[in-house]
């Protein structure tokens, strides 16, 4: 035990000196440089949130993430954004309910395995923005309209990152979801939280 406790605390310098003094990302337009960009998996996550039987609020979200935007901070309304989402990732903390998600009375994950979203304008207003685009979901595809506001933007090992947050209404129905209505909501709001980088060095 002493030689673990003093390999730990070896490497306690190293470790510090990682780690940024303060938070490298700010919530500044300024900061965000124009180029091309791709979604960081690990930082980025889709959240919904559903009424259970109007008894409790209850939430689900999809990890692994992928996708990309280009942006040009002078030219915003030029940004395309791109954004996919593997239902198979789905978690409730639930087994069971994350299984009955991925059937085909709901999700149908064998057959539409990815959630696609596609901007087709974009209309800045400063650290936020409106984005409208086209989400396929359960082999449908509508309209939706996504409300966008800037997290952060700066350099980050290496690497220049902008987050986001995205907040979205869909109608399930619309999508060929409609089990559980009305004793589950029609209109389910997401959040879309998207971490996007580029290397620093490139354009």
């Amino acid at each position: 035990m002493p030689l673990i406790a003093g390999l730990a605390i070896s490497h306690l310098p190293v470790v510090a000196q990682q780690i940024p003094k303060q938070p490298p990302g700010k919530a500044e337009v300024s900061r965000i440089s124009a180029g091309r960009y791709t979604v960081d998996p690990l930082h980025s996550q889709v959240t919904f949130t559903v009424n259970h039987l109007g008894f409790s609020t209850y939430r689900g979200m999809f990890g692994n993430v992928t996708g990309s935007m280009i942006i040009d901070p002078k030219a915003p309304f030029k940004t395309k954004v791109v954004i996919d989402i593997p239902i198979r990732s789905i978690t409730t903390t639930v087994k069971q309910l994350d299984a009955h998600l991925l059937a085909p009375s709901f999700f149908d994950a064998a057959r539409f395995p990815t959630a696609h979203f596609e901007s087709t304008s974009v209309k800045s207003m400063g650290k936020r923005a409106r984005i409208e685009g086209r989400l396929t979901l359960k082999g449908t595809t509508r309209p939706v309209v996504l409300d966008a506001s800037l997290v952060g933007a700066g350099v980050m090992m290496g690497k220049r990152t902008v987050g986001f947050d995205a907040t979205m209404l869909i109608r399930r129905s619309a999508f060929g979801i409609s089990e559980g209505i009305p004793l589950i909501p029609d209109e389910v709001p997401l959040v879309i939280s998207v971490a996007f980088e580029k290397p620093e060095r490139n354009p």
